[in-house]
């Protein structure tokens, strides 16, 4: 999934890889949950379940309780859990016919089917509205422009973070201060950074409307023109008035109520973005292969979500801000695996789906024109396509892996 859509990579080491920590140990618990969903499921509608694992490979430990064993496999690379009688090809062991799994009615084997990526899309839901009510929301355009800091000069090299003697003095010095929200511009209300930044000319002096403790104070200040070389060698002249703004507002707060509606339409965005990423896989893969570096909405693994996390961790933003965008990008890599397993294509819970709805549909079509029933799909014959989309899903997740270890998103491009 995308990254957020402002960070600055600052924060200390240890910071970062408490991030990175934090995203494994959510992926773990989505994994669990998602076993859980199809688990719970196929209990409650009777079907008999013998295995639930985390991993795969050899046993590293488990237990059993009742009918059930559950553990943990060397290779932490998702989980399973095991219903007899998943296809009429498995062999049931004598008493356990009318607990089998293909056995069971259409609906209840689409619920259990469907419940792993259901629980996904819920975790998304949830913590979507938990960073709401308790985060504010981190989606604003925060329509707030604040002074961070009043610095003694304004620095005319770019490349340069200290002043120097040959630097000309801020001219925003003992006019501003830092706190102070500026609401307007030579009587124009302001909204944005670029606002001011696009109003400001040499020679021409700005009043600004200022709300300093409650106050609205007007104060006046004459730009200076500072020349600039960029990256490229351009020489440029810029009018500067000496300030530094803040590019981390408090979000504005989202009522208990108010964030229903809002976590509704978080939702949608985040499948307007499922959807687009989805689109651009041949894309990415086409960068990947081609040796471009690429963007922070483009697909990647878990070891990308793992570093994107420890970036939002270690990011300049106060901790509420990094907490909540942490939260929502482990919900929106949660919705992403919802929908992406829920696509129609064997191996994936989707796949199945689709086959148990088909099977469906033409048992009721060939009731309805009077013909005999043609029974369940003989699995032996799509287990080519099967087989084929999982060398594809494979084939693209090692290509991914080794773009996100040697060329990782960046969230600053």
């Amino acid at each position: 999934m995308g990254a957020p859509p402002y960070h600055r990579d600052r924060g200390g080491v240890l910071v970062s890889t408490l991030g990175t920590v934090a995203a494994v140990v959510v992926l773990i618990a989505s994994i669990m949950l998602h076993e859980a969903g199809h688990f719970l499921t196929a209990k409650h509608y009777g079907m008999k379940a013998t295995r639930f694992f985390l991993g795969f490979g050899p046993t590293l430990w488990s237990f059993r309780r009742g009918e059930t064993e559950y553990g943990v496999k060397a290779i932490p690379a998702g989980g399973f859990v095991k219903i007899v009688g998943m296809t009429p090809l498995e062999e049931v062991a004598p008493g356990d016919e009318g607990r089998v799994f293909y056995r069971q009615p259409a609906r209840q084997r689409a619920v259990v089917l469907s419940a792993g990526s259901a629980v996904h899309i819920v975790i998304a839901l949830v913590l979507t509205y938990v960073v709401l009510v308790v985060c504010g929301d981190l989606t604003s355009t925060r329509s707030q422009v604040l002074v961070d800091s009043v610095p003694k000069c304004v620095i005319a090299d770019a490349n340069r973070t200290a002043c120097q003697s040959s630097d000309p003095a801020s001219p925003s010095q003992g006019r501003l201060q830092k706190g102070d929200r500026i609401v307007a511009v030579n009587g124009k209300p302001l909204t944005k950074d670029s606002d001011l930044r696009d109003s400001l000319k040499v020679g021409s002096p700005v009043t600004l409307d200022v709300l300093r403790q409650h106050a609205r104070i007007s104060v006046t200040i004459d730009p200076i023109p500072v020349t600039q070389k960029d990256s490229k060698g351009k020489v440029t002249t810029i009018p500067r008035i000496g300030v530094l703004l803040t590019d981390r507002p408090d979000p504005p707060g989202v009522g208990v109520f108010a964030a229903v509606p809002k976590t509704g339409a978080t939702m949608g965005e985040y499948l307007s973005e499922t959807v687009q990423g989805l689109g651009r896989i041949p894309a990415t893969l086409d960068d990947v292969l081609s040796g471009r570096q690429r963007g922070p909405q483009d697909v990647g693994t878990v070891v990308s979500a793992a570093r994107v996390s420890g970036q939002v961790a270690g990011a300049d933003l106060p901790v509420k801000v990094r907490l909540g965008e942490f939260l929502l990008l482990m919900a929106g890599l949660n919705f992403f695996i919802g929908v992406f397993n829920m696509l129609p294509l064997l191996p994936l819970d989707g796949g199945h789906v689709a086959i148990l709805a088909f099977e469906e549909g033409r048992s009721r079509l060939y009731r309805v024109i009077g013909r005999r029933d043609p029974g369940r799909v003989d699995l032996n014959k799509v287990m080519p396509v099967t087989y084929a989309v999982f060398v594809a899903i494979v084939a693209m997740s090692v290509i991914l892996l080794y773009a996100d270890i040697f060329r990782p998103i960046k969230l600053n491009g």
